[in-house]
């Protein structure tokens, strides 16, 4: 699946080399351009749409040959990154019923840091966390900004994330996707202050030294597996 096929570079690369290609493209006018180029051939298949609104499992029960795509292959309107990856993911309360394979993107430079950032980095934050819960992700590599015409004012990157099963999920995920709005609610502040308004913080002090996190860590400090453990642990602590 391609999103925002536009006029259609990038398409006709992966239709010489893909069975099927499902295009989703938002704007009417390339939609018309693309057909009138590419409708002809058998592989394609283009679905005008915003892809945030589209249920795409039913918009395909029509096309058999186009069911279930496998990957996904993207230059993506950067002002809506977030929503895209929350539309291809899922949450960490509610993960993507059918991952994808693969999802591969061209995003701006500072959010592809923050995609593959490793805890205790400065591009590490709540983004993060809730990606590398439900995927791998690796750099492929940097496009700098003149390589677009128009070049844009930002650097970009081409990202990879794989969906895969979660090891160790969390007990209740819905909690932990509240822990960590709270935990990165002020990244300036120890971990610690930031959850001491819901969490009794003598308790919690005791909680982080029992799983050997430092209690002066920040929420960029903790590893997903570390969050996990303590979304695990910090339900037992009775709430104020």
């Amino acid at each position: 699946m391609e999103i925002g096929p536009g006029t259609g570079i990038l398409t006709r690369r992966l239709l010489s080399g893909a069975e099927s290609v499902v295009a989703v493209e938002i704007d009417r006018d390339l939609c018309l351009q693309l057909a009138k180029q590419l409708g002809k051939a058998d592989n394609f298949l283009l679905l005008q749409g915003d892809i945030l609104e589209m249920d795409l499992e039913a918009q395909l029960t029509a096309f058999p040959k186009f069911q279930n795509p496998h990957k996904v292959v993207a230059n993506i309107p950067y002002n809506i990154t977030g929503p895209i990856l929350q539309k291809l993911l899922g949450t960490i309360s509610a993960p993507a019923a059918k991952p994808f394979d693969a999802i591969v993107l061209l995003v701006q430079k500072e959010v592809a840091e923050r995609l593959y950032a490793k805890p205790s980095s400065r591009a590490f934050g709540a983004l993060s966390l809730r990606v590398q819960y439900l995927a791998d992700c690796e750099l492929i590599c940097d496009v700098q900004a003149k390589e677009f015409f128009p070049p844009p004012k930002v650097d970009s990157a081409v990202v990879r994330l794989r969906p895969r099963s979660i090891e160790t999920p969390a007990v209740n995920p819905r909690h932990l996707e509240n822990l960590v709005k709270l935990g990165f609610g002020s990244k300036r502040k120890m971990l610690r202050n930031n959850l001491k308004g819901s969490v009794d913080l003598d308790k919690l002090i005791q909680l982080l030294e029992k799983l050997q996190i430092n209690p002066q860590s920040r929420a960029e400090d903790l590893s997903v597996e570390q969050w996990v453990n303590l979304s695990n642990n910090i339900q037992q602590i009775p709430q104020l």
